[in-house]
């Protein structure tokens, strides 16, 4: 017999110009420009109606062809292409979407909003992606930083980057469209088996040796290989471009290091996160007095993220 295995929660990233090209149509025979809303309801409409979604736009992707995690992991920054993740109920982990837009009457953000999404009173809380929309608006910064703030204190990994717009958020009922404000949206996982490090490659990471030297860092975190997803959250100011043309080349460095872990992620216009490592009991360091810088730019960061083992 066989068995059908259905997910709980999807993340999907393409790049702008998937969502927002060009079809055929056929009353007309010309063609005309596809509504970023309606390829996201035609994406919708392949999932369970209970599934978490959460969809992204982005100027670039990073992706792992499927078939195989041993897969060649490409950095694509030019032409359409897109990924989408599905996780499936997995014994002993939560995976959940949650979405803060800025309040245009309100300067201060409500931290209360941070325990209703399941960031603060949280024991089990390890991972939590971020990703900045219309970071353009006036007080986008401003923004971003009252969410990241708070959950700078916690001992989590906080990863992710500035997008160009959500396109689906289907955990909440809201008539208000991406476009219409600021905001921040993510992925937290919870669980007591949730292991994850994250290493940010700077500036002055512009050669092989040096990107290598990074992935030797989180390589060294010991985070299981099996049951694990890599994540690359990239500035556009970077790949070949700041490799002096050579493509690929955080891609082929993570691989090198990870030849069995898939990659995923994308090329955006900010970047979240820093050196963080566990210990050797898989414990994350407790934050000194001094917080991390988490926000950057000409930078990128690179995650693990490991789900536990399987029965």
């Amino acid at each position: 017999q066989k068995g059908h295995v259905l997910p709980q929660t999807v993340l999907y990233i393409a790049d702008a110009e998937t969502f927002s090209g060009h079809e055929e149509c056929h009353e007309q025979k010309k063609a005309r420009k596809r509504n970023s809303k309606e390829t996201a309801i035609a994406l919708e409409k392949l999932l369970p109606k209970r599934c978490q979604v959460l969809g992204l736009v982005t100027p670039g992707i990073v992706v792992t062809p499927m078939g195989s995690s041993s897969n060649q992991p490409q950095e694509i920054e030019e032409g359409e292409a897109g990924f989408a993740l599905l996780f499936p109920k997995i014994d002993g982990v939560k995976i959940h979407t949650f979405h803060f837009s800025k309040d245009l009457k309100n300067r201060v953000f409500d931290e209360s909003k941070f325990a209703e999404a399941g960031l603060k009173n949280n024991p089990d809380l390890r991972v939590v992606l971020l990703f900045g929309y219309n970071s353009w608006k006036s007080g986008a910064t401003r923004f971003l930083h009252q969410i990241v703030n708070p959950l700078n204190e916690k001992s989590i990994i906080l990863a992710g980057g500035q997008v160009e717009s959500f396109t689906s958020l289907t955990s909440e009922n809201t008539n208000a469209q991406p476009g219409d404000a600021c905001g921040v949206v993510g992925l937290a996982f919870s669980g007591p088996q949730i292991q994850s490090a994250t290493v940010l490659l700077d500036q002055d990471v512009a050669d092989e040796r040096t990107a290598e030297a990074a992935m030797q860092r989180l390589k060294a975190a010991n985070i299981p290989e099996r049951n694990t997803i890599g994540f690359m959250f990239a500035c556009v100011g970077r790949g070949y471009r700041h490799y002096k043309t050579k493509r690929n080349m955080e891609a082929d460095a993570f691989r090198k290091f990870f030849p069995n872990v898939p990659l995923f992620g994308f090329f955006g216009h900010g970047e979240i996160g820093c050196d963080r490592i566990v210990t050797g009991n898989f414990v994350l360091r407790e934050c000194n007095d001094i917080k991390d810088d988490l926000l950057h730019g000409y930078t990128t960061v690179m995650t693990l993220i490991h789900l536990g083992s399987t029965k």
